[in-house]
């Protein structure tokens, strides 16, 4: 995955077409939603955006782990 900073771990579609996706950006572990109406960090129950955890984070240039 050398030079991908952002990876889609998830997808939901419907008759083919892409209705969301959640995207993490392997540098910091943020999480997105991807709507056909944009990209926004992905919030938890309590409204705090949901981080994925160090294991699996990488630095996207070098494609190691952080």
């Amino acid at each position: 995955m050398e030079g991908k900073r952002f990876i889609t771990t998830f997808t939901q579609r419907h008759a083919g077409l892409i209705v969301y996706s959640v995207i993490v950006d392997r540098l910091t572990g943020v999480n997105y939603l991807n709507t056909d109406t944009g990209l926004t960090p992905l919030l938890d129950k309590d409204g705090k955006i949901i981080i994925t955890g160090p294991e699996t984070r990488y630095d996207y240039i070098t494609d190691k782990k952080l």
